[in-house]
């Protein structure tokens, strides 16, 4: 867990989760339940094996759902704060031990061409300006036979976020591709896509070749 070569204090690991746990309840004040939703797309992944990564750390609210399941992999981002704050959530419940935090340019992987078998992005793709290099990218690094799930919010799920943020005196940034140019952008690529959505989740578990 290489992110962790400042040392974070058990003071910091529980107030981070104080903070965590006021945000989960916040998101339920509006109808959405971001737990209940990171185990709905991990189950639309199933099954899970091989060499595993996830684009775009965050706060670490997909990455803590995956290692309490067991499993090891690699998570990035391109923010060091926030894979601090992701350490410390994970941290707090003890199942940081098997997963690689690290910082990438997320145009220009480092990571060798079919490095991974199972990559997840997560409620991450509206936030990225050039979208379509960057699941290019995923593209690359995808093993054949691997599997790619991108998932982000419905409309539904979009307008809860900006309540939240303007009730947080923030703003919702949108910058890049909602699901409907993925979709699009991957079959123009010859891949295959299954689709497993709800309420508040659209998920794409897409696949190399058809």
């Amino acid at each position: 867990m290489n992110i962790q070569e400042k040392a974070i204090t058990k003071d910091e690991i529980e107030k981070n989760n104080r903070v965590y746990l006021a945000r989960q309840e916040m998101y339920k004040t509006y109808g959405y339940d971001n737990e209940k939703e990171r185990v709905y797309i991990i189950n639309a992944a199933w099954p899970i094996t091989g060499k595993i990564l996830e684009a775009g750390t965050g706060k670490g609210y997909l990455a803590l759902e995956i290692a309490k399941k067991g499993y090891a992999f690699t998570t990035y981002d391109v923010d060091p704060e926030m894979q601090r704050i992701a350490g410390m959530n994970l941290a707090y419940f003890g199942v940081d031990g098997e997963v690689e935090f690290i910082i990438e340019d997320k145009e220009k992987l480092s990571f060798a061409d079919k490095s991974f078998d199972v990559i997840f992005c997560v409620n991450t793709l509206h936030h990225i300006e050039n979208s379509a290099a960057v699941l290019g990218e995923f593209l690359r690094i995808l093993s054949d036979g691997g599997k790619l799930v991108v998932s982000d919010f419905t409309d539904k799920t979009f307008g809860i976020m900006d309540r939240v943020h303007e009730s947080e005196g923030g703003k919702h940034e949108v910058i890049g591709w909602s699901m409907d140019e993925p979709a699009e952008y991957f079959r123009n690529m010859g891949c295959r896509i299954k689709e497993i959505s709800d309420d508040y989740q659209r998920v794409f578990v897409v696949g190399k070749g058809k």
